[in-house]
C-alpha cells in the first residue's frame, strides 16, 4: 500500500465548516507565534516548528475525531487486544497479511511520530526535551483523541490506540532531539 492510498483511505474529505476552523485555527496560531516572534519570546526554529506541530496535530484529529460520521459509543478497554487477535490469525493461518490489525497498529505508532520529532524544536532553547516528554505527550493527545471518539461517538475506544501513539510519539521525540542536538552542533 503506498502513501496516496493510505491518505485516501484514512483521510475522509472534510466539510466547508471544517474548513474555515481549521484555517481559523491555524491563523490565529500564526499571529500568536509571530507576536511571541516579535517580543523575543521564542526563536524563529521554535515559531516554525510549533506551528507545524500545530498543523499537523489538526490534521490527525481532523482524520481521527471530526470528520467521521458519528455512529454508537465502542471502547475495547483490554490492552493490547490486537495483538492477540494478529498472533492468533498467525497460528491459524500461518500468515500476517490476511489481517488488516498490524497495518492499523503500525499506522497508530506511525502517527504521532512526527508530533514527536517536532517536539525538541517546539520546546528546545528551554531545556533538554527527554523521550519520556515525548511519551508524556503522546499519552496525552492519543488519550484526547480516543476520549473525543468514546464521547462524540466517531470511532472505536481502545487503550491499544494509546499505547501504539504514544510509543510513536516517544520514538519521534528521541530522534527529533537527536538530531536538534546534531543541527545545534553545527
Amino acid at each position: 500500500m503506498d502513501i496516496y492510498q493510505i491518505i485516501i483511505t484514512y483521510y475522509p474529505i472534510w466539510s466547508p465548516f471544517e474548513w474555515i476552523i481549521f484555517l481559523s485555527v491555524l491563523a490565529l496560531a500564526v499571529c500568536i507565534a509571530v507576536v511571541l516572534y516579535k517580543k523575543q519570546k521564542i526563536t524563529m526554529r521554535q515559531s516554525i516548528a510549533g506551528i507545524l506541530l500545530l498543523l499537523y496535530l489538526l490534521l490527525v484529529f481532523g482524520s481521527t475525531v471530526f470528520t467521521r460520521m458519528p455512529g454508537e459509543r465502542q471502547y475495547q478497554l483490554e490492552a493490547f487486544w490486537s495483538w492477540k487477535k494478529i498472533l492468533h490469525y498467525i497460528e491459524q493461518h500461518g500468515m500476517v497479511t490476511g489481517t488488516g490489525l498490524l497495518r492499523e497498529n503500525l499506522l497508530n505508532i506511525v502517527m504521532l511520530f512526527p508530533a514527536g520529532m517536532l517536539l525538541p524544536f517546539v520546546f528546545g532553547n528551554r531545556g533538554k526535551i527527554r523521550w519520556w516528554h515525548g511519551l508524556l505527550f503522546g499519552i496525552f493527545i492519543s488519550g484526547c483523541i480516543e476520549g473525543l471518539q468514546l464521547i462524540l461517538c466517531r470511532g472505536l475506544f481502545e487503550f491499544d490506540d494509546m499505547i501504539h501513539n504514544s510509543l510513536g510519539c516517544m520514538a519521534g521525540c528521541a530522534i527529533g532531539a537527536g538530531c536538534l542536538k546534531k543541527f545545534n552542533k553545527k
